[in-house]
């Protein structure tokens, strides 16, 4: 029965925590959804580099005078180790996504240890910056994988809120609108520079509605930037 109990226990932890994309479970876990300063806003974008769209990106938060964390997919990254370094020589936080975007549930231990590890060293080889932050991708984080990356030194964080732009149904007013209730001060936002784990050219939405979610922070007098200001 004491067995059964410390298995039917460590079930609950491994999969419990898979709820995590949840906006109810992430009110309860401050820390992991990425709550910060109440005068600054992180912004994070996932699943790149991308040579057709995060320059783009890189180029429009060049003009705004803004930094953000970028969590990298390792894939992505290793087919174009320079662009990840363009975005850390720019100023930008990088992160870690994973090596391939998959969900953690059901993977076993070894085998997101071996991701984890593999994408730490790729982000920090590619781009000479050591990360300090993993976001699981689709949000779904099991407790294998916080312990995990824990032991790899990476700080898992999801997100306060979220624009929807990954959809085909995604516009700038579409991204805009459904991240501005989430635009206060303490929030992490999740965006998105690259489509490939996304409908095809969904990024431009995201680029489209940039402009009015940096604006509107600024004019609840929020300061933007990434994680490591948080």
């Amino acid at each position: 029965m004491r067995l059964r109990a410390i298995v039917g226990g460590y079930a609950a932890m491994h999969v419990g925590m898979a709820a995590t994309w949840l906006p109810q479970v992430r009110r309860c876990t401050p820390g992991l959804a990425g709550r910060g300063r109440a005068d600054h806003i992180a912004l994070t974008f996932d699943d790149g580099p991308s040579a057709e769209s995060t320059p783009l990106f890189l180029d429009l938060l060049d003009r705004a005078g803004v930094t953000a964390t970028f969590f990298l997919v390792g894939t992505q990254l290793a087919a174009d180790r320079g662009l990840g370094r363009a975005i850390a020589e720019a100023g930008h936080e990088v992160a870690v996504h994973g090596y391939e975007h998959r969900y953690l549930l059901g993977r076993p231990p070894h085998r997101v240890h071996d991701d984890l590890r593999r994408a730490r060293d790729l982000v920090a080889d590619a781009t000479g910056q050591q990360p300090t932050y993993f976001r699981p991708p689709y949000g779904v984080l099991t407790g294998d994988g916080a312990l995990i990356a824990r032991r790899l030194g990476l700080r898992p964080v999801i997100w306060t809120a979220w624009g929807r732009d990954w959809t085909a149904q995604a516009s700038p007013d579409s991204v805009h609108d459904t991240l501005a209730p989430g635009i206060r001060g303490g929030a992490t936002l999740l965006l998105h520079d690259a489509d490939a784990f996304a409908a095809p050219g969904a990024w431009r939405a995201t680029l489209g509605a940039l402009p009015r979610i940096l604006d509107r922070a600024a004019a609840q007098g929020l300061t933007t930037g990434p994680l490591r200001d948080h």
